[in-house]
């Protein structure tokens, strides 16, 4: 039986793709480095100073340490201006959460910083659902690489636990995701996933392992995911 669910937070909370790419554009231009489109989505699941490092390298450029945390710093206050104008949350995301908090943990795994991460959720008014949050500070490997999702799931079980609830075994853990990397991270770290298709098509999420794909997670129920992932 599903107890928990792990979601990832850009691309599945936060319609903020199309924010990240432009900011990364943005400053990564004043810094003589182009970043196209087709860059940008081929970097899904990186965070963000393994972005950065991938951009210069792709130009045949390097990039210190120091001026990559300048680059990191300043993309994160272009993206802060833009969504505090108007949180792009997901529609219907809000109502979804609140459902599945009933039945099932959660908890949020991304390669986002924490500083966004917090800045939504607590906006938004969608902290207290989540027990855990695992970002791009608890990790040394990015996604497609499982650390993780091996983490969070650690972590999330690690609440269960600790609040009377018997462990649980990697097949009652569903992810959500909107890359292939997420999907394959999360696959590597053996737990269930579903794709939402935000981002990409849902045939590229099945090859990546995802075990259900969904257009909406609007159309989802707390039994639906029970019925679909259903481990005995």
């Amino acid at each position: 039986m599903i107890k928990a669910i792990l979601m990832d937070f850009n691309g599945v909370i936060i319609d903020d793709e199309p924010i990240q790419m432009r900011a990364y554009q943005s400053v990564l231009k004043e810094r003589g480095v182009d970043l196209t489109e087709e860059d940008y989505y081929d970097s899904l699941g990186m965070d963000d100073k393994t972005f950065v490092r991938a951009a210069f390298e792709r130009v045949a450029k390097t990039v210190s340490d120091d001026e990559c945390a300048e680059i990191v710093s300043a993309k994160t206050a272009v993206w802060r201006r833009e969504v505090s104008e108007k949180l792009p949350l997901f529609d219907g995301i809000e109502g979804f959460i609140e459902k599945m908090a009933r039945v099932y943990t959660l908890g949020i795994v991304s390669m986002a910083n924490l500083s966004e991460i917090e800045h939504v959720l607590e906006t938004a008014n969608l902290r207290r659902y989540f027990s855990t949050i695992v970002s791009a500070a608890d990790v040394s490997k990015c996604k497609p690489d499982p650390e993780c999702y091996d983490l969070g799931f650690r972590m999330i079980d690690a609440v269960r636990t600790s609040a009377g609830h018997l462990p649980m075994t990697r097949e009652e853990c569903v992810v959500i995701e909107d890359s292939p990397p997420g999907v394959a991270a999360a696959v590597k770290a053996d737990l269930q996933a579903l794709g939402v298709t935000n981002t990409v098509p849902a045939d590229k999420m099945r090859a990546a392992g995802a075990r259900a794909t969904s257009n909406d997670l609007r159309d989802w129920f707390p039994e639906s995911i029970r019925l679909v992932f259903a481990t005995e």
